[in-house]
């Protein structure tokens, strides 16, 4: 668990984990989605029966049918117990006895629940054991381990290993979904939540990787808002901040007309979407869009929007920075022009383009790592 990236990973390395370590021929990570009342399965390994799959889309059960989640296991914790897994088995009518089996509210001959021994009889199974996993003190889900029928049914030093078992996975979920947060934090705007300039030059890399080996089309939109400064002086910046939100939001608006298409927040006054896979004029499309919708903004001063694609005549692209070169000083001619369409690198002349020829003319435009970005 502490290799994992993804909280699916994370996931999938704990079932494997506690499954050898119970010996189990089948083990499942579940999730409590306390919104939704569900509890949600992120993935089944070992033995899958018919219908179960390693990671499921859509494999969940309705809480209530669980009531030792979201009942009985917080009353015990709030009178200072400790959560504790328990034995289930499809035995009929099971001898009592073993004080770790029947559910966590006593014995064998405590009361079954229906829905897991009737899973347990159709899926071929003699027996699970079930472990509450609690993050910050609270139900996060349940670890889940099965045997086959002919096999040795679990016993309370089963149980109490899987309790420990547990204990490990939170552990290791509360980490992978740490790093996962500042991995989102270290790629987001804060202000916007759209996408950061560091996210765009990882994408911008893996996106020229395809366009060399597979020949996909990148595009690129650079956007500058315009009346930024204006709005700062006399409104104050509480006020150019909730430009550069509604504007952020109108950018992932357009965006989402691409699939798969970043839309991020470069600092500043400077936006950009990042489109891989759709034709030019679907991304000149979009940005024509994204002008219109920006000028009917009740704050600012509309947008200037360049447009560079390796769908059009721009020569070769090998970096991203060439990439960025040929938006940026489309969008500044757009800019220029008080232009309420966005510019085109490429699309009047191929190479002689002004807009190539003005990307391509030393210490005429910065490069975007030279950009002064103003709030």
């Amino acid at each position: 668990m502490a290799a994992a990236h993804t909280p699916r990973e994370s996931a999938y390395a704990a079932a494997q984990g506690v499954r050898l370590a119970l010996g189990g021929s089948f083990a499942a990570i579940s999730k409590w989605e306390r919104e939704l009342g569900k509890l949600r399965v992120l993935v089944n390994v070992g033995e899958l029966a018919e219908g179960e799959e390693e990671f499921p889309e859509d494999e969940s059960y309705p809480v209530h049918e669980f009531p030792e989640i979201v009942g009985f296991l917080h009353e015990q914790w709030a009178g200072g117990g400790e959560p504790s897994a328990w034995v289930e088995t499809a035995e009929v009518d099971p001898p009592p006895g073993d004080p770790g089996v029947g559910g966590p509210e006593g014995g064998r001959d405590g009361p079954y629940n229906h829905q897991r021994v009737a899973a347990l009889r159709r899926r071929g199974r003699g027996c699970c054991v079930v472990a509450p996993i609690v993050l910050h003190g609270r139900a996060w889900g349940e670890l889940y381990v099965a045997r086959r029928t002919a096999e040795p049914v679990f016993g309370r030093a089963d149980a109490d290993f899987a309790s420990v078992l547990a204990a490990v996975t939170a552990a290791g979920i509360a980490q992978t979904e740490r790093l996962a947060e500042a991995r989102r934090l270290a790629f987001t705007d804060a202000l916007t939540g759209l996408a950061n300039r560091r996210a765009v030059d990882m994408r911008l890399d893996e996106a020229l990787e395809l366009h060399r080996g597979e020949g996909a089309v990148v595009s690129l939109v650079v956007c500058d808002l315009n009346g930024l400064k204006r709005v700062n002086d006399s409104r104050g910046h509480a006020v150019g901040d909730r430009l550069l939100e509604r504007f952020g939001s109108v950018l992932s608006l357009c965006g989402a007309m691409l699939p798969g298409t970043l839309a991020a927040r470069l600092g500043g006054d400077e936006f950009c979407l990042l489109a891989v896979g759709p034709p030019a004029d679907e991304v000149v499309k979009a940005a024509a869009e994204l002008c219109r919708r920006a000028g009917e903004l009740d704050l600012g001063e509309g947008v200037a929007v360049g447009v560079a694609s390796t769908g059009d005549p721009i020569g070769p692209v090998r970096s991203g920075r060439r990439l960025f070169r040929l938006a940026d000083a489309a969008q500044y001619k757009a800019k220029a022009a008080g232009s309420g369409e966005p510019v085109v690198a490429g699309r009047h002349g191929g190479r002689d383009d002004p807009v190539v020829r003005l990307a391509d003319a030393p210490d005429r435009r910065p490069g975007p790592e030279r950009r002064r970005f103003r709030r």
